[in-house]
């Protein structure tokens, strides 16, 4: 806990700062899951009108040096390239693990477990004495 009087003043601007920000992320990521979403279910109607919002979403988190600006262009591009239908949006890892389920084997094998030797040094090597 601080003690310092500036610090604790510090601590009390973090904490509604990092609020502030939350809402903002929130906003950003809960917009790109529901774009990418919709244009996975080939709704690109939708999608093309959801695409404004997304933007100044991603844009406002800049102005809140929230994200970097390279990072909010870098996503732009990616979901107006979605939105074309060059690329495909990202598959989530619980979906990734639902569809790889049936294909997955169980391997039986154990692995074997190799038993190092431990050699220690033996006290009498050699000894250099000065003259």
């Amino acid at each position: 806990m601080p003690i310092i009087k500036s610090a604790i003043k510090r601590v009390r601007q973090e904490k509604t700062r990092r609020i502030r920000n939350n809402i903002t992320k929130k906003t950003y990521k809960s917009l790109i899951k529901e774009f990418e979403n919709l244009v996975s279910e080939k709704k690109l109607d939708d999608a093309a009108k959801l695409y404004p919002q997304l933007q100044k979403a991603l844009d406002l988190a800049v102005k809140k040096n929230i994200l970097h600006a390279n990072n909010v262009g870098r996503k732009k591009s990616r979901l107006a390239k979605m939105l074309e239908g060059k690329a495909t949006p990202q598959v989530k890892a619980t979906e990734k693990k639902a569809k790889s389920g049936a294909k997955k084997k169980n391997s039986t094998a154990k692995k074997k477990t190799s038993a190092k030797k431990t050699t220690k040094k033996s006290s009498t090597a050699k000894k250099t004495t000065k003259k």
